[in-house]
């Protein structure tokens, strides 16, 4: 085998030394592999070579798990391909580089939909199952493991593991993998129990599992995915949105409760389920009115009273028009129940109408980091300090409760939106120097002890990458940490691969 992928790192790679987390890296060498092939060339000479490996797609992710730190950098931007489609099976065969959008235009061509739906479109397919990503459909479609029906994976020893969903499970908490040259790998999974939320925090590990699952969230550290089978379902017909405007964040999470079907005291929750329900709080929509006010973005959506507190959106699909509005119209009225009115709404139903929601939506993330571009340049120091945390269903009101109640007692500035019908929203702390950034993060430690204490996640959507390390090992354990690393080792002897993400 010729080794001759890498090239030395020069001016024109800098960009590949960060991603969204706005952590910066090093490297010495990188490579674009355009094939397997080329994947196999290369991570056999970068651990030739002795250094570590870090390996990147769209470098979209907020967690740092794409940033490098020395060694060589595999990036898999042109291994990009998004077909062919298998009518039979309704699937979809991508290479990891490919971008969601494209799989998404392909999937249209068809007339089908792949629900996974994390709010940056430019993420690659490879980066959103290396993080097992979500977003606001993930509610009612999950995340996207649920939707991987096949994985080519190369290893640290540039051996292939092909994976079919079915084909291999698990036996109790044992497991064995063949390689494509006939290689045995057989372990013993770590023994900690998943939490029952959303989640996107370590291996993806259960008893009798299977093994595919093991490799869609492992955030890069077990091998390199060259290739993905996509489960896509047909179009929805329909689709229609509504965002509700109601007077306090109580009456708020009483909606939510309805629109996931509950009961709340004497009235029956919503029939038909939402594939999305999304929470705004006061906070939020303060930021939005002000960037609107002052022409800083938010052109796209229209103006709401400054009498609206909170905001809860609500996405339906369904194969009849008559379904979804007479959705809508349900989730309306219950909103009425808690306290909203008929006025305080926005429905739509139109291509443009949804549209103008979706820049509701997406407007607020944007404001966000404008505002904190615009601290940096009086203070280098400040940067944004975001949860992303989900806890079971009964601690919902306690620990929006505990978010509200302690940032106020710390006095910080802050926005919390984000995918409540998880019980997971994003609390968006707006630090005015560094230490108000370090008082976030005493609060943030501490709101994730006891979010592992209510059985919940410490990463329900993003991932561990390098920036929650300590998170993770918090809510798994030592030796929870331990059994991590010794399951790496089977697949990555000389833990080459993005060392330091997932633990240290």
């Amino acid at each position: 085998m010729k080794l001759n992928c890498m090239q030395p790192l020069s001016e024109s790679h800098l960009d590949y030394l960060h991603d969204e987390s706005r952590l910066s890296g090093t490297a010495e060498t990188i490579a674009f592999p355009g094939n397997e092939s080329d994947v196999r060339e290369a991570i056999t000479e970068a651990c030739a070579a002795g250094g570590s490996i870090t390996i990147q797609g769209a470098r979209t992710g907020i967690a740092g798990g794409a940033v490098p730190k020395g060694g060589c950098i595999i990036n898999l931007s042109r291994l990009n391909q998004v077909g062919p489609f298998s009518p039979d099976s309704g699937t979809l065969r991508v290479q990891p580089g490919a971008l969601l959008t494209d799989v998404r235009a392909m999937a249209a061509e068809h007339q089908l939909f792949f629900p996974p739906d994390p709010t940056e479109t430019s993420a690659s397919i490879g980066g959103m199952i290396a993080a097992n990503a979500s977003g606001a459909m993930s509610f009612f479609y999950g995340p996207t493991r649920r939707w991987i029906e096949a994985l080519r994976v190369v290893l640290a020893d540039g051996s292939v593991l092909a994976l079919r969903r079915g084909d291999r499970r698990a036996s109790g908490r044992t497991f064995t993998v063949t390689t494509e040259d006939g290689r045995e790998i057989s372990g013993v999974l770590p023994g900690y129990t998943m939490p029952t939320v959303k989640s996107a925090a370590g291996y993806f590990v259960t008893s009798d599992m299977d093994l595919i699952d093991l490799f869609v969230g492992m955030e890069g550290t077990l091998g390199i995915i060259t290739e993905a089978q996509l489960r896509l379902i047909p179009r929805p017909a329909f689709v229609c949105g509504l965002i509700v405007f109601l007077p306090s964040s109580e009456a708020a999470l009483s909606f939510v409760r309805l629109a996931r079907g509950e009961k709340m005291g004497s009235r029956d929750g919503l029939a038909a389920k939402p594939v999305a329900i999304e929470y705004f709080n006061y906070d939020t929509l303060n930021l939005l009115r002000k960037m609107k006010a002052e022409g800083k973005g938010a052109d796209a959506i229209p103006a709401f009273s400054p009498l609206y507190h909170t905001a809860i959106y609500l996405e339906f699909h369904g194969s009849e028009e008559a379904m979804v509005e007479g959705a809508a119209l349900a989730a309306i009225e219950a909103a009425t129940s808690v306290g909203g009115s008929d006025e305080a709404t926005w429905y739509a139903a139109t291509p443009r109408d949804l549209e103008a929601q979706k820049a509701f939506r997406h407007a607020v993330p944007e404001a966000v980091n404008l505002l904190i571009g615009e601290r940096q340049r009086t203070d280098p120091a400040i940067i944004k300090l975001g949860t992303d945390m989900s806890v079971p269903d009964a601690a919902l009101e306690e620990i929006m409760a505990m978010y509200h109640k302690d940032l106020a007692a710390a006095g910080l500035e802050s926005v919390i939106f984000g995918h409540i019908g998880n019980n997971h929203v994003h609390v968006n702390i707006l630090p005015r120097n560094k230490a108000e950034y370090d008082r976030g993060k005493m609060l943030y430690q501490a709101w994730a002890r006891r979010v592992v204490e209510w059985g919940g996640s410490v990463s329900a959507e993003h991932g561990i990458g390098r920036l929650k390390t300590a998170l993770l090992a918090l809510m798994v354990g030592e030796e929870g940490i331990t059994q991590m690393r010794a399951l790496k080792r089977l697949f990555d002897p000389g833990m080459k691969l993005n060392p330091g993400v997932l633990f240290e």
